[in-house]
């Protein structure tokens, strides 16, 4: 259960706040803070709900440690610039800023707050920009687990790797958070989609569309001596020489991966997107593409789309109340959560 902080300010709302770097249990507290105010191209929501992102933890604990050098803006020496987490949240407009004439107060809402974050709580302040309209068949807590996660699979599927129908697709880490969206979205794209995932969850995996399903912990993937058009790698546990393996010549390799914690790393997931990075020139005609989802509206409004046809539902293992804050992301970091994990705030 999430720590009680010993913050209070009249007439404000509940927030999970964080002041330093460490362990969910020990950082993570309930407290009053002040409601925020939007500016003016800024959207006011009131928030029903918010979903856990690898995001969340690895700003938390600070880690990997390249990534206080390489983000200023968002990790300071000691503790985050912003002290609340959560990037993904789904709610009800409650006021628009002056500049803002496509959103009403009531309108039901979900959107990613960006690394910022500040979805932890009862209130949160967005960029209109990153904000759409919530899918009618969906729940608030089921919209707030798309934003991110179902933004970061449509941008490398669609826009950087371009699937095509036909096209041989494998998606490593399959049962994760960005993992069950890009399954789904290759299959709508109607590519033969390979799901890469532990023995538990073989069987979720191939109720979203893959059409096969390779369980790590029997199969290597890259010793199959096969080729696929597109891997998208979303463990950062494979190396790029594993991966190159297994594609086409001139094949796609989409570069992904929160993981989880392992005592704290140098590089942690943004290693391999390095290397990546390095190695694009060399490696042509093949493509190394590392993934930078910048939080945008037209994502949201794609994948409204597609989860209001049928083509996408978003799995969402376990919800917490926004109590539970500190579960929930100790969830995340130490273990391989299935698909995502929300707080309930309303």
């Amino acid at each position: 259960m999430t720590r009680r902080a010993a913050l209070s300010t009249v007439g404000g709302m509940k927030a999970i706040v964080q002041q330093r770097y460490g362990a969910a249990p020990a950082v993570l507290e309930v407290g009053e803070v002040a409601t925020p105010a939007a500016g003016p191209g800024d959207v006011l929501v009131r928030v029903h709900a918010a979903a856990v992102n690898a995001a969340d933890w690895h700003i938390m604990r600070g880690d990997p440690w390249i990534a206080r050098v390489a983000s200023p803006d968002i990790f300071g020496r000691r503790g985050p610039k912003h002290p609340i987490r959560g990037r993904d949240i789904a709610g009800v407009v409650e006021s628009v800023g002056a500049e803002v004439s496509r959103f009403r107060p009531g309108d039901e809402v979900y959107g990613d707050l960006g690394n910022a974050g500040g979805g932890f709580a009862e209130y949160a302040v967005i960029a209109a920009a990153s904000l759409a309209t919530k899918p009618v068949n969906l729940t608030f807590a089921q919209a707030a687990a798309v934003p991110l996660a179902g933004s970061t699979a449509l941008y490398g599927l669609r826009d950087l790797a371009g699937v095509r129908p036909g096209q041989r697709v494998l998606i490593n880490g399959a049962s994760g958070g960005v993992g069950t969206f890009a399954v789904q979205i290759a299959a709508a794209a109607g590519a033969e989609v390979t799901g890469v995932c532990s023995t538990r969850n073989v069987e979720l995996v191939s109720s979203l569309g893959a059409t096969e399903v390779i369980d790590y912990t029997q199969t290597d993937f890259a010793a199959l001596g096969r080729h696929w058009d597109v891997i998208f790698d979303l463990t950062a546990r494979r190396t790029l020489a594993d991966c190159r393996r297994a594609l086409t010549p001139v094949g796609t390799l989409l570069l992904a991966g929160g993981g989880v914690f392992e005592g704290g790393s140098v590089f942690g997931p943004m290693g391999i997107q390095l290397q990546g990075r390095l190695l694009a020139r060399a490696a042509r005609p093949q493509r190394l593409l590392p993934l930078e989802i910048v939080p945008r509206a037209a994502y949201l409004d794609a994948l409204r789309d597609l989860i209001e046809s049928g083509a996408v539902t978003p799995v969402v293992e376990k919800t917490y109340p926004l109590d539970a804050a500190a579960e929930a992301v100790d969830h995340l970091e130490q273990a391989h959560a299935r698909a995502k994990l929300v707080l309930t705030v309303r």
